[in-house]
């Protein structure tokens, strides 16, 4: 019976999302019930890519890139693939009317991570956009389950919400990404000009997304709220950790939140979550 893959790939992308990220697990935990299969669905779409072009050096990545979207276009058409993290992204994306549009602009940003790119601000920003905005807008397509209004509404604060994820994420990386990978993402910056000044630049944008994204968190279904606010709640404590951290140590080495404390601050948030009245 087709129910018994179907839900074997849906347990395959939550393994995927537990495996790979603590903080999007717990996140996700704190979402209804019922939409937490489809975030899996998603967050495990979204792995496969970035570990095709992030971890297999010792394979053509622009090759498995370029299956990797064949049989994502394949199982939406068919509506099935024997691959199981795709097999569940396809079902997620029609049932809640997730555009192909916001899959191929990932999809394009996925392959400017094949080459060593120099992004201008004009680059940085489609990257963005495919990398992190159009994930959340996935996302929010699930949140909102199927509320075209509402989607509408939420959609600046979502694209805002994932490219200030993203930008955190590329400040933690800043080293590995390029001693390992040859990447520098932030426009016009050069690591060995990576001081105390180029720094607070970067914070000060991400710390003005972070703001207005969290209009967009209190707006959110009731189904989502919290596990969205945690999600928030999480980056801006690794973001602070990164703001208090001077620019040369960043280049030595990538800055953690311990898993014991990504609990507590779990139960922190929901009592702040609960006396805000979000």
């Amino acid at each position: 019976m087709k129910n018994l893959f179907d839900e074997l790939s849906y347990q395959i992308s939550r393994a995927t999302t537990r495996k790979y990220s603590t903080s999007f697990s717990l996140g996700i935990k704190a979402l209804g019930y019922d939409i937490r299969p489809s975030i899996y669905a998603i967050y495990g779409f979204v792995r496969l890519a970035d570990e095709i072009v992030d971890s297999f050096h010792d394979y053509n990545k622009k090759e498995l890139l370029l299956r990797f979207k064949i049989q994502t276009m394949e199982a939406l058409e068919e509506k099935i693939s024997i691959n199981p993290i795709l097999n569940a992204f396809q079902q997620t994306v029609h049932k809640y009317g997730i555009g192909t549009e916001l899959i191929d602009r990932f999809l394009k940003s996925m392959e400017m991570d094949l080459d060593p790119v120099l992004y201008t601000r004009e680059l940085y920003g489609e990257y963005i956009l495919g990398s992190a905005e159009v994930v959340g807008l996935m996302c929010l397509k699930v949140f909102v389950e199927g509320n075209s209004e509402a989607y509408r509404q939420l959609e600046p604060f979502a694209m805002k919400l994932g490219s200030a994820f993203q930008k955190v994420n590329f400040l933690r990386d800043l080293k590995d990404d390029y001693s390992i990978l040859g990447r520098i993402y932030f426009p016009n910056l050069e690591m060995k000009r990576f001081d105390t000044d180029a720094k607070i630049r970067i914070e000060q944008e991400i710390r003005s997304e972070f703001q207005e994204a969290l209009i967009g968190i209190k707006a959110l279904p009731p189904s989502s709220r919290f596990g969205v606010y945690l999600a928030y709640r999480y980056y801006i404590s690794l973001f602070d950790k990164i703001a208090k951290t001077p620019a040369s140590k960043i280049l030595e080495s990538r800055i953690r939140i311990h898993n014991s404390k990504k609990i507590s601050m779990m139960m922190v948030s929901y009592l702040q979550y609960k006396m805000a009245g979000l």
